[in-house]
């Protein structure tokens, strides 16, 4: 994916955020992305399973670098799995990258540019416009997130 202004400012954005702001934001964005890989994928539940461990991290705080690594590891396995599906591809590894940003905040930023790489890879027309639309929508969300309070 080439640069753009949005992804600057979801980067500036990024920095200013709380870490379970960062968390929950690469889950959604991942879980957003998931049915690109769940459509093609519909037994193989490690990407799903990763978003589901970030999850409870952001709800419990409970951090495990085991549990941490072995969640987000099986969804980039997925994505390994995965033949020529390039948007299934994209797909696991947001959720990969999203449950890393339970050990490294930056991990969230991957989390969402493999999901919007997910909907360009996915988009039959125009996929330069879709992948804008995800973009706008996880900068806006993101600044909704850098908005609240986390403990």
């Amino acid at each position: 994916m080439a640069v753009t202004s949005k992804d600057e400012a979801i980067a500036e954005l990024a920095h200013t955020c709380a870490h379970k702001a960062l968390a929950i934001w690469a889950a959604d964005c991942a879980e957003r992305a998931l049915p690109f890989f769940e459509n093609s994928y519909p037994h193989d539940d490690r990407p799903r399973q990763a978003i589901a461990a970030l999850r409870t991290w952001v709800a419990n705080g409970v951090f495990k670098m085991a549990d941490v690594r072995q969640a987000s590891l099986a969804a980039h396995a997925a994505a390994r799995d995965v033949a020529e599906d390039d948007a299934a591809r994209s797909a696991a590894r947001a959720a990969g990258q999203a449950m890393a940003t339970a050990h490294v905040p930056s991990h969230a930023i991957a989390a969402a540019i493999y999901a919007a790489t997910a909907v360009r890879d996915a988009a039959t027309t125009n996929a330069a416009a879709a992948t804008e639309q995800e973009r706008e929508w996880q900068y806006r969300h993101l600044l909704a997130l850098s908005k609240k309070v986390f403990v």
